[in-house]
């Protein structure tokens, strides 16, 4: 059967693209209250596309009737909740980020092109707003849900299969752990979380990775005078908001790149020599991937005593990801700003808890708080970072689907992003997550001109409709 379901993908392989690029026109920016009629329609374009497939599929609303949030979609195959052999949740996302700056995007961000391989990307490739994160990923697995319905006229081939598409995502998954809770029941009787929102280390060497980091994300504002002031009047008789804030977040990192805020590392578990061997040995090409963002090799800096991979695998991180007050217009204007603000967010590691890392953060704000000034903080957002065992069985057979689709070796590895949802489930459910994805690392996520590649959606269609036949027939 399994033939005849790869076969069915090669076939169909264009009108798959001509539907996910149906998806791609609608701009569901969860981050923009002006998009929620777009999200309400990205999430029930997935849900038909899964009754298709033959799932029952429900937009399920989310947050509170004063504040709803974007829906989620639930599906589910018919024998989800009373059949044999495993059960598999399938998680993904239908929104994306905002396009901004649009000057940049060489088509629309919502025109999806498919572009033929050129001296900058070496395969065909569609470019669009969330063409890899995470339309475009998701996408594979719709379509070895249909190819597997058309060919075996059951859904999912007779797999149990639960999938959850989320709306709030690239804004915070601010509803996502109220509507977890609501539909508990649903969820508790799932094996494990495969998720498809990761990348591979090369074209040629497809990944599974099992572990992602956590994220603490807050807002900070420094309050001085209560209005903007004439810097020529005022200037050097008090404290300057952003000179004084400049001035107490270059003090977060040590002449080592150590972040210094108290505590800060107190929870994480290190790496296993095994692991940092591993790593080692997988050869990573940290010089190239530095040049495809337009760096030198010189520019491989970080915390004191660790390499670059082991940085981002391993490591907790602080950034300060925007600032600004005062005046930022076009010509001069010599004002001192009544305040300055600045968005500092931290990647997080096991067994890091992001409430504690912001707690710890504001703390040490207050303890440097400048002369005559006050701080107001938000805490916008946060997530648990996850990890599975390498042993895992259900890795294990994500691994082996992948290397029998691909003909490749497939690596074990972790990576630096964040996927709330996994904390979530561990959490709430005790599910692992597998995370089978296949972005590149020069895939623009997040960035204009934002890409997937076409051999990239091949061999994720085809590892998840492996995958598929694998459980189906062989269970754990």
């Amino acid at each position: 059967m399994i033939d005849k379901v790869l076969q069915k993908l090669e076939q169909t392989e264009p009108q798959a693209i001509d539907r996910l690029c149906d998806w791609l026109r609608i701009a569901s920016i969860s981050a923009d209250p002006a998009y929620k009629g777009q999200c309400q329609e990205a999430a029930q374009w997935a849900a038909d596309r899964l009754d298709e497939a033959g799932l029952t599929a429900r937009v399920l609303p989310t947050g509170t009737k004063d504040e709803p949030g974007h829906p989620c979609v639930l599906a589910k195959t018919p024998n989800a909740d009373s059949g044999t052999g495993p059960h598999v949740l399938f998680y993904g996302h239908y929104d994306v980020q905002p396009p901004d700056p649009l000057e940049l995007w060489e088509s629309g961000p919502f025109e999806p092109i498919v572009k033929k391989a050129d001296a900058k990307v070496k395969a065909d490739h569609i470019v669009s707003r969330g063409a890899s994160d995470d339309k475009g990923q998701v996408a594979m697995f719709l379509e070895a849900l249909r190819a597997w319905k058309d060919e075996s006229g059951e859904a999912a081939g007779g797999l149990r299969v639960t999938v959850l598409l989320e709306g709030e995502e690239e804004s915070g998954s601010e509803n996502l752990e109220k509507f977890l809770k609501d539909y508990e029941s649903e969820l508790r009787g799932c094996d494990f979380c495969l998720i498809s929102d990761t990348g591979m280390i090369s074209r040629t060497r497809p990944a599974i990775t099992y572990g992602v980091r956590g994220l603490a994300y807050t807002q900070i504002r420094l309050h001085g005078p209560d209005k903007d002031v004439h810097s020529g009047f005022w200037g050097g008789r008090m404290p300057n908001p952003l000179n004084e804030l400049s001035k107490v977040l270059a003090q977060m990192w040590d002449e080592n790149r150590h972040v210094t805020i108290d505590g800060f590392y107190d929870s994480v578990i290190e790496a296993t020599d095994e692991e940092r061997a591993a790593w080692k040995a997988l050869n990573i090409d940290i010089p190239t991937m530095l040049g495809n963002i337009g760096l030198s090799p010189e520019a491989d800096i970080g915390e004191a005593g660790f390499t670059s991979i082991e940085r981002e695998w391993a490591r907790p991180t602080a950034e300060i990801n925007g600032m600004w007050g005062g005046y930022t217009g076009a010509g001069a204007k010599t004002v001192i700003p009544a305040y300055a603000t600045a968005k500092v967010s931290f990647r997080l590691v096991a067994d890091q808890d992001p409430a504690d890392i912001v707690k710890k953060f504001f703390k040490w704000l207050e303890g440097r708080t400048p002369p005559g000034c006050r701080w107001e903080l938000e805490d916008m957002h946060g997530g648990h970072p996850s990890s599975v065992d390498p042993t895992s069985k259900w890795l294990a057979k994500a691994r082996e689907a992948m290397e029998k689709s691909t003909g490749m070796e497939v690596a074990l590895i972790k990576t630096g992003g964040s996927i709330p949802v996994a904390g979530m489930l561990k959490d709430s459910l005790g599910l692992d997550t597998v995370f089978m994805g296949f972005g590149l690392d020069d895939d623009r996520v997040h960035s204009p001109n934002e890409k997937f590649e076409l051999p990239c959606f091949r061999m994720g269609a085809r590892s998840h409709a492996v995958l598929i036949d694998l459980l189906r027939s062989g269970g754990a």
